[in-house]
Formats: C-alpha cells, sequence, structure tokens
C-alpha cells in the first residue's frame, strides 16, 4: 500500500465532540504481553492514565474466545487499544459490546497492506477495521511494517541465532519499523484529540530488503548469519516441517505475496504525522540489541 495517512470521515462523532484527556481516561489494553500492548501500557502508566491491561493470563483477565470475560473488562473502560485475534467472528460482537458499555474510543492495531491479502491472513484486522469505522464511536486505526521487534523477540530470533534466516521475498523493501514508535503513536491516538476517523501508515524512515537487514544485523553481532531465498513452496513446506498447521503455513505465504507485490514497500508518514519526528531507524536500533548478546 503507498497511500498514506489516509483521512476518512468518521461515521457518527466528529472532532469537534467532546473527547477524553488523560485525567479521565480509563484504557484496556488488549494484547497487553504483546509486543505493542506492554509498551502501549507502560507509556500509558508514565503519563498516569489509568491502565486495564488484558491477556488470558494477564492483570486483567480477557479471552476472545470467551466472551464471559469481555464484560468485567470493558465496564468503566472509556477508550480501547484493540489489538484483533486471527479469528475475525468474535470482533464485531466485542467491539459493540464495548460501546454499550461507554466505549467513547478505539484505537486499532492493524497491518499495512491489509486490504491486499488472501488466504485468510490478517481478517481479524480487516474486521476490526470495518467494525470501529461502523460503531458511532471515534476510532484511529494504525497500520505498521513489520517490527524490528520480530528479529529479536520471537519470529525470526531463533533462525537468526542459528545463523540462517530463509524466506520467500525477494529483493523487495521492507520499511521496518520499532515497536516502540508504534506504541507511542497508538498512546498519541489514545490521548490526543485530532486523530478521529484516521488511518496512519506507520513504518521506518526507509526500506531493507531482508537480506540487508539480516546482513546489518550480522556486522552488529559480529557473526556469521545468512540470509536464504526461498520458493513460497519451499518455505511452506519448511513451516510444515517445523510442525505449523497448513493454515498458518498458508496465511504466512499470503503475507509474504502481499510484500513481494510491492504494497509495503514504501515508507509511510504516519510516524511522523503523530509524533512530530522521524521513525527509529534500523541500524542504530541493531547496534543496541546487538550490544546485549541477543543474537549471540
Amino acid at each position: 500500500m503507498t497511500t498514506t495517512n489516509t483521512d476518512i470521515a468518521p461515521t457518527a462523532k466528529t472532532e469537534t465532540d467532546t473527547t477524553p484527556t488523560t485525567q479521565d481516561l480509563d484504557v484496556l489494553v488488549l494484547g497487553a504481553t504483546g509486543k505493542t500492548g506492554r509498551r502501549v501500557t507502560r507509556r500509558l502508566r508514565d503519563a498516569g492514565v489509568r491502565v486495564r491491561a488484558a491477556s488470558r493470563s494477564g492483570e486483567v483477565t480477557f479471552d476472545w474466545t470467551v466472551p464471559a470475560t469481555w464484560e468485567p473488562a470493558l465496564t468503566g473502560a472509556s477508550a480501547v487499544y484493540l489489538v484483533p485475534p486471527d479469528d475475525p467472528s468474535p470482533v464485531r460482537q466485542f467491539v459493540a459490546d464495548a460501546v454499550a458499555a461507554g466505549v467513547r474510543r478505539f484505537v486499532v492495531l492493524s497491518g499495512r497492506g491489509i486490504e491486499q491479502v488472501a488466504n485468510g491472513f490478517g481478517q481479524g484486522m480487516a474486521v476490526a477495521e470495518a467494525a470501529v469505522r461502523e460503531s458511532g464511536a471515534e476510532w484511529t486505526i494504525l497500520r505498521p511494517n513489520n517490527f524490528f521487534q520480530n528479529f529479536d523477540e520471537y519470529l525470526w530470533l531463533a533462525p537468526l541465532r542459528a545463523g540462517r534466516l530463509a524466506l520467500p521475498i525477494g529483493v523487495v523493501p521492507e520499511p521496518f519499523i520499532d515497536a516502540e514508535d508504534v506504541a507511542e503513536a497508538a498512546v498519541a491516538a489514545l490521548t490526543h484529540d485530532g486523530h478521529t476517523g484516521r488511518v496512519h501508515e506507520l513504518s521506518g524512515p526507509q526500506g531493507l530488503t531482508f537480506a540487508e537487514a539480516v546482513a546489518t544485523i550480522a556486522r552488529a553481532s559480529g557473526r556469521t548469519i545468512h540470509y536464504e531465498e526461498l520458493t513460497s513452496a519451499d518455505y511452506r513446506a519448511e513451516l510444515l516441517a517445523e510442525g505449523l498447521p497448513e493454515a498458518v503455513a498458508d496465511a504466512l505465504g499470503a503475507q509474504f505475496a502481499m510484500h513481494r507485490a510491492g504494497h509495503t514497500a514504501d515508507p509511510g508518514d504516519g510516524v511522523r504525522h503523530l509524533l512530530g519526528r522521524a521513525p527509529a531507524a534500523f541500524g542504530p536500533w541493531a547496534e543496541r540489541i546487538a550490544a546485549q548478546g541477543t543474537w549471540s
């Protein structure tokens, strides 16, 4: 997706409506133990905002598959940081329940190029976008690129430590983004007016191919780490050999097909628009993480 900072008219409320301030905000953060959720929670609390840090095993119990957990989490909340589940089926009902409970503002974590993806990947995000648009509440949608933290916190950490990252992406660049920038952008949208009805495309300052990103990490860590290009079929076979379900392998394949088509290759200007500064660059981040011994 190349269009950035899409302005879309709100469905019901407008920017002139009374909106929450940090004094009266009570924010339900979904996915509060995840990459962005825990960072959003920390930043909101540092700003003095009341936070309900919700997850299946978190401070506030919340489970998408157990609707009985929704009402206790929502009661008294005025805003929601909505990290959608992979399964889209419960999302619309949750949004309706949230509005009925008094939620006035949603900030949704989606993904760049989400409207281009097929085969089931990202359907929870797509439905969450549609649900908040139709909710009558204030909404802001954040669409980030792949996170820096996919290289050091979970997704690609083990392959990098093993010395080989193999993907079906080719030479299409990806303007990776720091999850800290995503969290700061989310907090801005939750706590400040002026973002209602907007879709913000969030990315880093420049695109890197995955081979360039791996080479940057290798230099920073002083290790030999190879990037290997796979065909889509070989990538799927490796995922299945690792024990991933076919549905997950197909969804990841669809994600990389979207990236190869170039829909997320151009940098977006959402970080600058929301935060008034440039986003963090990949190289300095890799140096800091390498110094901690993460990839050793």
